[in-house]
């Protein structure tokens, strides 16, 4: 496993979870966890850490909780299903294009219910015959969708 420094950017808390399981194999890890934590910091949380009082830390638990407190401002937002409602297919833009950005978000979405899926994603197509046939057709499954989708797409592509 790698650990990229972590930059003051991004979940805190992740990066302490990533980094105590990367330096597991140590038994007695509290001073070396303290000691080394630094190596994987850059930017502004090297920073932070460099201006931390000499002394201050008495165990990698508590400078864990204030790393992360510290940094809880800076976790990325996480989206839920309600955001794939406002991913819209564009007055010009492919079908496939708009398939791989809706895909990208659902990606970054936990425990997305399929059904919430299919509906977002046809909630979301522009007006015009393809949407029209998913209307008609009726898709149940992401995969009756994405069956439709993959020959409108080669239509297009024609």
């Amino acid at each position: 496993m790698t650990l990229t420094p972590y930059k003051g950017i991004g979940e805190p808390k992740v990066h302490v979870t990533n980094f105590e399981s990367m330096m597991f194999l140590n038994s007695d890890g509290n001073p070396i966890l303290c000691r080394s934590f630094s190596t994987f910091l850059d930017g502004a949380a090297l920073l932070w850490f460099s201006n931390l009082p000499t002394g201050s830390i008495t165990s990698f638990d508590e400078f864990a909780k204030m790393f992360i407190n510290h940094f809880a401002a800076s976790k990325i937002y996480v989206r839920d299903s309600d955001y794939l409602s406002t991913i819209k297919q564009c007055p010009h833009e492919s079908l496939k294009d708009n398939m791989t950005r809706f895909t990208t978000a659902a990606m970054e979405i936990s425990d997305l219910n399929p059904e919430v899926q299919l509906h977002a994603i046809k909630s979301g197509l522009r007006p015009g015959k393809f949407q029209e046939a998913i209307v008609v057709a009726k898709p149940k499954t992401l995969e009756e969708f994405r069956d439709k989708a993959t020959g409108q797409i080669e239509i297009e592509e024609l």
